[in-house]
Parts: structure tokens; C-alpha cells; sequence
């Protein structure tokens, strides 16, 4: 599979060059560094509250604020607010966020620094209608829409105003639709129609994005973008965000695994993590994201991959961007498939990935011990029950479990340790690579085998190669700092020698806050689950969190990579002053009611802006239409109307019943 790369390197880390964007004083892409910036969630209008909330993101390490202008009445106040902020002494620029109102658009572009337009929504009302376009009837829908910008374009021009083109997933025209669907190339055909209306007016000073709650499409869509900018001789800077990630750790593990696999290959030039809490509490987690990847470039280097077209150097990474390598894959970037691997016992082949629980550091483990990880064992009725999140297998290392497990658990020990068992059942060794072909005592079923890139290479190019039986699972390590490419890098190479040995990716943290142990291991590992790697994930912590944490963490990274799902998914956009009731209040309420009912999907949108589109990736949703009205959703359908908030969750618990989505909680 030959394929133009979306980044400068796939083993040494680059920062994808793009150009720089003139925002107020506080310049974007280039050699700049990654900005921060996030949204105000209060009402316009209130422009004390508003330049208070924005100081508090400010002073929290936000370089761009975003307030939302739904009309022109908001528009205007943004005056009113700049004065105020620059009174108090901050000259941070300002971004006014529009959807549907071009007049507010206009009048905003002569007051802040950016606007920020949605092309889904900017000249188009969404009706989901499918509509057969002819050629000719799609380039007259162009015109309107070029009718309908260019004045936006030529005021942003005239004034020295940013662009952002903000294309998002859930609020895709129908124009759109009916051509591309619903895909990423959908997404990225929208930017480019409002792009080349911008160009074609010699206005240059845009940003573009590409969001979605989904992961999959969200990296996609953003390569994708890169392989058509590159195509088009274009390089705008990009801003990366997963849209309606959530609240808490949901929504810290999202956010990491979308933004941080962009990141990981040195793309993006500003941050802004969606989180359905108070927006000075989204800066840290995206101050924690960027600042891993100011002196990545001195990594250990990486092998580099074999077949590539040499359009540039292959020792050094690309710098300009119209010539990145063209690779021959064994994968496409572009689009999601699971790499193949044979079945081994419950790992591999069609199997869900599998969790694996590290016990090798405790110095006594007890049925107390599995309670964290998924496992509560009833004394009076000598049974263990199981959660949705109980692992699947515990490493034991050199420490003997010798009372009886759950019958779904397996146990992982050091291979010596493991010879001297007298009784194996459900007991697996673990060895290091070279040991499994010197040792003579294996598993019959499973044995686990922990190689590095080192052995790898060396075992393929090896002229006494000895295959692997098929009772092998890799368990692939790393040190490399740029870990995520190095594994990425081990994955190639057994595809290209046509190895369908199934994978447990594992890494090792160590002193490390919980929240940044969250969002490094869930950028590590999650970008490799999004590219369809990995049977298993194997997560080692020293001074970083509990045991109860590591678990809830390792089902979360596979949740967010739609690679197993555990628990009721919530796609909760952050608050805004658009949002039309407590969104941080009614998210818990509606938690609190359905948290357990695994594997459904429910959207909950403030507003209408994001609301119908995001429906499409949600089971049901529950979106504000007026001041304490709530429409209720069954996918894109809407259901109910105007239902008053009081009753709305009820409704939306009546409603799951309808449609046979309900269990009771146990």
C-alpha cells in the first residue's frame, strides 16, 4: 500500500512546518510554540462575568479566548468585553466562535483578532435531507455559499482579523452529506469549499480544523486534511480538539487519545481540550498534553522503515511539506482496520482486546487485592462477581496466588517462576524473548513473550530465523521516549514479514501526577489502538496511581479508541454561553441514572449547534432548544420536543426503555 505521509517522519519526531497566522500579538504555526486556548461558558451579554471568567483562563496559561457570538446583539458586546480586559491589562487575543448568523460574524470581524465559522452551518440549515446533485447543481450550491462568505472574507482581510475554518463532524451540510457521507474526506471537502473562496480573495490568515467526538474519524479527518493541503500546495496551521469529549476522566482519556496521536507525529499548532467542567480547568490538561513534546526531537532513534520513495532525504525529516516521503505501508493511516493476528485462547483474532492488571510489585496479593480491578469476591456465598471493567488476566510476576480465582481470570507469572507450579491451570508464563526458544518447559495453550524492537529487527533478519509457535502472544516493551513510534515501528515489521502473532502493548510509568499518567498513557497507547494495533494493553505504574486507576484507565483508552467498549459512552460538549441549562449539573444527573448501561451512547449538547449532527454518532441525545426546553433524540430522529428540563431526564430514561436499551440496575 503506497501512501503520501501526513507527517514529516513515521520514526523521527518533526514538527509538521506550517504557516504562521497573525493573531492580535500572539502569532501562530511556524516555529511558534503550540498555543493553548479555550472557550468562555458564560452569557455574552454579562460582560463583567464574562472578562472575569476570561481572566481566570488567562492567568491559568490560556493565550487565546473564544466567546461565542450566537447573534448580533453578542457580537457587539465583544466590544465592550475587549475594553474591559484591556482596562484590567490583558491583551490576549480574542476569538468570537459563529454558527448560522453571518451578519454577527461580520460586525465581530471589525472588533476581535478571530473569528471562528463553521462551514456546516455558516450559509446551509441542516434538514438531513439526501439530495442527488448534478454537477451543475452543486456548483451553483457553491456560488450561494461564496455569495454568502466573501463579505466575511474581505472584512477579515481589510481589518488584519484570523480565520479559523472549523469543521465539525456533527454538523456536516447536506450538501456534504449527499456527496462525500459522513466520513472524514466529508469533513475535509467542507473546509476546502470555504478555503478556496478564501484564496481565491488572496486572504491567507486562516487556521482549519477538523473535530469530531469519535477519535477514528477525528485523526483521520486531520491526515486526511494534511494529504489534500500538501496535494494543493497549501499549509495551514491546524488546531486540534476532540469535540464533546465529557467531564472527568472520560473526558481527559479522549481528549489524550485524539489530540495526543496528532501530536505524537508533530502536528498541530494550537490545543483546546473540550471538557464539560469550568473552562480554567481544561488549560492544565492541555498545558500537560503539548509541553511532553518541547525536547522530543533528541529521542533515541528509530529504525527507519523500509520502501520508501525517496522524494527526500530518508535520513533527516522532511522540512518542507510538499515533499514528505511516499511510504509503502503494510497499514493505511487513513482508514481504520484491525491488523489481522491468529486466535490464541481468548487474544487475538476476533476477540476484544484484552486487559492486563501488573500485581508483580505487591508484596502479598489477596482476593481483597482484585476488588480494583473488577473482581469482588462474597464471603458468605464463596462466589467472586464480576464488573464490566474486570480485567482479564493479572501478572503475579514472582508472587503465588494460591487461593481460588474467577473463572474468567487468567494469571501471567515469570517464566522460572512458573516452572516449579504444580498445578498450571489458567497460569501462564512470561519470557523474555531469547529465553522462550532456550527453555524447554513452555505452555501447551499460552505463553507470553516480551520482546523489544532490538530483538525484532534481529529475529527477522536473522539467518537462523525460528518461527514462533502458535501459543506465542508478543508482549511488545519500549524506553524509547518516543515510544509510541517505536511500537508503531515494531508493528510494521511484523506485517511486513507477514506475522499474524497477536500483540499486548505495554508500557511503564513512573512518578507521574494521576492526571498526566491518564494522558500520557492514553496518547501512547490509544494512538496505536486507533490505527488498528494491539490485542491487548499492559499498563505498569510506579508512584503514579492506584491499581484502581490503572484498570479504570486501561478501559477507558479502549473505550475512546472504539475498540472495546465497557460502559456507557456520554458525548457531552463543554458549557458555552450558548448552552441553554446547567450542562455540568444535568450531565451528572443523567450519569447518575444510566451510568450503567454498557455500550450505549448518549449525547448531551447544549444547544442545537453541534446537537443534531452529533446525534449521528449517539444513541440518543438531549439537547437544549430553548431556556429549560429539552429535545430528546433517537439517533438523528428527533422523538420529543420542548419538554421542560425538571422532567427531561425522566423522559430520556422512558425513552431508552422504548426502544429496549434499559436494564436495572443491579
Amino acid at each position: 500500500m503506497i501512501t503520501q505521509l501526513y507527517c514529516n517522519s513515521l520514526t523521527q519526531f518533526s514538527r509538521y512546518k506550517t504557516r504562521v497566522v497573525t493573531i492580535g500579538d500572539v502569532p501562530l504555526g511556524g516555529d511558534n510554540p503550540i498555543r493553548i486556548q479555550s472557550m468562555t461558558t458564560t452569557d455574552t451579554m454579562d460582560t463583567i462575568a464574562t472578562v472575569e471568567q476570561s481572566i481566570r483562563m488567562i492567568d491559568a496559561g490560556c493565550e487565546y479566548v473564544r466567546i461565542t457570538a450566537p447573534s448580533i446583539k453578542e457580537a457587539k458586546n465583544l466590544e465592550n468585553i475587549k475594553k474591559e480586559l484591556r482596562a484590567r491589562g490583558y491583551t490576549t487575543p480574542l476569538i468570537a466562535d459563529i454558527h448560522f448568523t453571518p451578519n454577527a460574524a461580520e460586525l465581530a470581524a471589525r472588533i476581535v483578532e478571530k473569528v471562528r465559522v463553521n462551514p456546516g452551518n455558516y450559509a446551509d440549515k441542516k434538514k438531513f435531507e439526501s439530495i442527488d446533485y448534478t454537477d451543475n447543481a452543486y456548483e451553483i450550491e457553491l456560488e450561494r455559499i461564496r455569495e454568502r462568505f466573501t463579505p466575511l472574507v474581505k472584512i477579515c482581510k481589510e481589518y488584519g482579523t484570523a480565520m479559523r475554518i472549523g469543521t465539525n463532524h456533527g454538523s456536516l451540510s447536506d450538501r456534504i452529506l449527499s456527496r462525500y457521507g459522513d466520513t472524514p474526506l466529508g469533513m475535509v471537502e467542507s473546509a476546502l469549499e470555504f478555503l478556496r473562496i478564501c484564496e481565491d480573495n488572496n486572504y491567507y490568515n486562516i487556521v482549519l480544523s477538523m473535530k469530531a467526538s469519535n477519535t477514528q474519524v477525528m485523526v483521520q479527518a486531520y491526515r486526511l486534511l494534511i494529504q489534500k493541503m500538501q496535494q494543493y500546495e497549501m499549509n495551514y496551521p491546524l488546531h486540534l480538539g476532540v469535540t464533546e469529549a465529557g467531564e472527568g476522566e472520560d473526558g481527559r482519556i479522549k481528549s489524550a487519545v485524539g489530540i495526543g496521536t496528532l501530536l505524537e507525529d508533530g502536528i498541530g499548532d494550537t490545543v483546546r481540550v473540550s471538557l464539560t467542567e469550568d473552562p480554567e480547568f481544561e488549560i492544565p490538561v492541555a498545558k500537560a498534553l503539548v509541553e511532553r513534546y518541547s525536547n522530543r526531537a533528541s529521542h533515541r532513534p528509530i529504525l527507519e522503515i523500509p520502501n520508501i520513495e525517496l522524494s527526500t532525504s530518508n535520513k533527516q525529516p522532511a522540512t518542507n511539506n510538499s515533499q514528505l516521503p511516499t511510504f509503502e505501508l503494510p497499514y493505511s493511516p487513513y482508514d481504520y482496520k484491525r491488523r489481522e493476528t491468529h486466535e490464541v485462547i481468548n487474544m487475538g483474532g476476533h476477540n476484544v482486546p484484552r486487559v492486563i492488571t501488573d500485581f508483580s510489585g505487591k508484596q502479598a496479593i489477596t482476593p481483597a487485592s482484585f476488588f480494583a480491578v473488577g473482581y469482588n469476591y462474597s464471603v458468605p456465598l464463596d462466589k467472586w462477581n464480576l464488573t464490566d471493567q474486570a480485567c482479564d488476566y493479572i501478572f503475579a510476576g514472582d508472587n503465588k496466588i494460591d487461593f481460588q480465582i474467577p473463572g474468567t481470570l487468567g494469571l501471567i507469572y515469570n517464566s522460572a517462576f512458573w516452572q516449579d507450579l504444580e498445578d498450571t491451570t489458567r497460569c501462564y508464563p512470561l519470557f523474555s524473548d531469547n529465553e522462550f526458544f532456550t527453555t524447554v518447559k513452555k505452555s501447551t495453550e499460552l505463553n507470553f513473550v516480551s520482546v523489544d524492537i532490538d530483538f525484532l529487527i534481529q529475529y527477522f533478519n536473522s539467518s537462523t530465523f525460528q518461527p514462533f509457535d502458535n501459543t506465542v502472544v508478543f508482549v511488545f516493551e519500549t524506553s524509547n521516549e518516543h515510544g509510541m513510534a517505536e511500537q508503531r515501528r515494531m508493528f510494521i515489521e511484523l506485517m511486513n514479514n507477514n506475522s499474524s502473532v497477536p500483540v499486548i502493548i505495554k508500557r511503564n510509568y513512573s512518578n507521574l501526577s494521576e492526571e498526566k499518567f491518564q494522558l500520557h498513557s492514553s496518547t501512547d497507547i490509544g494512538a496505536l489502538f486507533l490505527d488498528g494495533f494491539g490485542d491487548g494493553i499492559w499498563i505498569n505504574q510506579n508512584n503514579c496511581t492506584s491499581p484502581k486507576n490503572v484498570n479504570a484507565t486501561s478501559f477507558g483508552i479502549l473505550q475512546a479508541t472504539r475498540t472495546r467498549i465497557s460502559k456507557t459512552e456520554y458525548i457531552s460538549c463543554p458549557s458555552c454561553g450558548r448552552t441553554l441549562f446547567d450542562l455540568q449539573e444535568t450531565t451528572a444527573k443523567i450519569r447518575n441514572r444510566t451510568d450503567h448501561l454498557k455500550g450505549v451512547k448518549i449525547g448531551i449538547m447544549g444547544c442545537i449547534v453541534n446537537g443534531p449532527g452529533e446525534m449521528a454518532d449517539a444513541d440518543y441525545g438531549y439537547v437544549g432548544t430553548g431556556v429549560g426546553k429539552i429535545t430528546l433524540y433517537k439517533g438523528r430522529e428527533v422523538v420529543e420536543r420542548n419538554i421542560g428540563s425538571e422532567k427531561a431526564v425522566d423522559a430520556l430514561v422512558d425513552l431508552i426503555k422504548k426502544y429496549g436499551d434499559w436494564v436495572e440496575k443491579v
